[in-house]
């Protein structure tokens, strides 16, 4: 025989069922002055400065003053321009030859030299300066067009002096 058939044949291992209702002694709460409202629902409390003054009559009188309200503390926003990084040519102007090379300027940290310089009429300066821009895909079509143009009327001026700076 096992303990749960056991149980069931001996009464003291049997369960009781009370039949009176469960009571429990009252609970006085305490009033509480707090509240669960959030802060940002309702403006802080003015602040209020009391005077108590005795009469003659033995009495205790007090009087609210009001304490002057602070004024809101304006915040200022500083919005700081940050210049972009720009693509310069630098030239070379020399007698026989007049050399083009490509930097990446980042304004507050300096200059990073993109290409060589490349020299016109030794080689083709402006094709291989075309080809370096082709091949960054993050220089914009636009500013290929731009760079190669201006450096188009540095050739043409140099060609035009006779590599002369006068």
């Amino acid at each position: 025989m096992n303990s749960f058939s056991m149980a069931l044949l001996h009464p003291n291992l049997l369960p009781t069922f009370n039949s009176n209702p469960l009571t429990f002694p009252p609970v006085k709460l305490k009033p509480s002055l707090s509240f669960s409202l959030s802060r940002s629902h309702f403006p802080p409390p003015t602040p209020t400065r009391f005077t108590l003054s005795a009469s003659a009559a033995g009495t205790v009188v007090a009087q609210e003053e009001a304490l002057p309200t602070p004024k809101p503390e304006k915040l200022g926003v500083v919005v700081k321009t940050t210049e972009k990084p720009r693509l310069v040519l630098k030239f070379i102007w020399m007698e026989k030859n007049i050399g083009i090379a490509l930097d990446q300027t980042i304004p507050g940290h300096g200059t990073i030299p993109l290409s060589p310089y490349y020299f016109w009429p030794r080689k083709d300066a402006w094709e291989e300066l075309k080809e370096l821009l082709e091949s960054k895909p993050w220089i914009s079509q636009k500013q290929m067009i731009i760079l190669l143009n201006q450096a188009t009327d540095i050739i043409n001026l140099w060609q035009q002096s006779g590599g002369n700076l006068s």
